[in-house]
């Protein structure tokens, strides 16, 4: 008997990378699953059925249960209708996935308004449409299993995606508050934070990544194959299935990071560093103190060029 046996699961980014291997992996625990994906360029362009009908059809050569749905979840009614598609064909639902997403990178120098509105709405957006279409059931059943997927994008930063990360990061606020609303009904929301090859991590060409590397923005990203062997979506799948368990109970409002064979529980950001004082602060005290204490042997992740740095900050050259 499979760990999520009998449960209702809608998995929303489905039909592809690591939601196909969540959909698949529930569906291989005993659960009935809903494969939302409007199968879409990694823009958010185009639409095709062909990548939901054949992860249901692979869940259904094995035995399972499953129902393909093609709605897109950046709108309120998308994101309703998914939901619905569920209750019309299982009765029900249990667990919510939200693993869709489109990527538009861009210098945050050159990125438009509607680049950044495009991601914006289905990550962040999105992830909200399935939550509160679902929640009303959940709390009315006294249980449920919802799990997002963010990326250490949110924490960390990544250059050229600036739209990407504050929907991460958005994400990330939306899970913990989420936690808060639902725990006491027997609903948890947690977040994965994963790392696997996919065909969004292959977006932004090598030729980019060095640039930058050179500029000092970001380490160079080498495309080891035997590393990426190791960080397959198949991977990231058991985690999730196991947050979506009735034996997950208690973990609600939790961020884990994912790839590979590792699984990592993220701290809840905390001060590192405190300096205080009575009163205001004297200017000439934060002078000295924020570069002595609070940022001593702290990385710039994006250090200036040397021509960029004040005059007055520069390193005394020696003859």
């Amino acid at each position: 008997m499979g760990i999520v046996e009998g449960r209702v699961a809608v998995v929303t980014g489905g039909g592809r990378g690591i939601g196909r291997a969540i959909a698949i992996a529930l569906a291989r625990e005993g659960a009935k699953v809903v494969v939302n994906d409007p199968g879409v360029n990694v823009d958010g362009t185009g639409f095709d059925e062909g990548p939901a009908d054949e992860v249901v059809a692979a869940i259904q050569e094995a035995g399972g249960e499953a129902v393909a749905d093609y709605h897109s979840i950046a709108s309120m009614e998308g994101g309703q209708a998914v939901i619905q598609t569920a209750l019309d064909h299982f009765g029900r639902v249990d667990i919510l996935v939200n693993a869709a997403g489109i990527l538009r990178d861009r210098m945050i120098f050159n990125m438009t308004e509607e680049e950044w509105d495009a991601v914006i709405a289905v990550h962040l957006k999105g992830y909200f449409a399935t939550i509160r279409a679902v929640t009303p059931l959940m709390r009315q059943q006294r249980y449920g299993r919802i799990v997002n997927c963010t990326s250490m994008a949110a924490l960390r930063g990544t250059s050229g995606q600036a739209n990407y990360a504050a929907a991460k990061g958005g994400i990330y606020g939306l899970t913990k508050a989420v936690a808060r609303d639902m725990g006491r009904y027997g609903v948890t929301c947690n977040a994965v934070a994963p790392a696997a090859a996919t065909r969004m991590t292959t977006t932004v060409p090598q030729e980019a990544l060095e640039k930058r590397a050179q500029a000092g923005i970001v380490a160079p990203r080498r495309i080891d194959p035997e590393l990426m062997q190791r960080r397959t979506p198949e991977h990231v799948a058991p985690m999730v299935v196991y947050l979506c368990s009735e034996e997950a109970w208690n973990i609600n409002g939790q961020t884990f990071f994912v790839s590979g064979g590792e699984v990592s529980l993220l701290q809840e950001p905390m001060p590192y560093r405190t300096i205080a004082t009575d009163g205001i602060w004297d200017l000439s005290m934060l002078r000295r103190l924020v570069p002595e204490f609070l940022m001593q042997g702290i990385r710039n992740p994006a250090p200036p060029a040397e021509e960029n740095i004040p005059p007055s900050q520069r390193p005394a050259k020696t003859s």
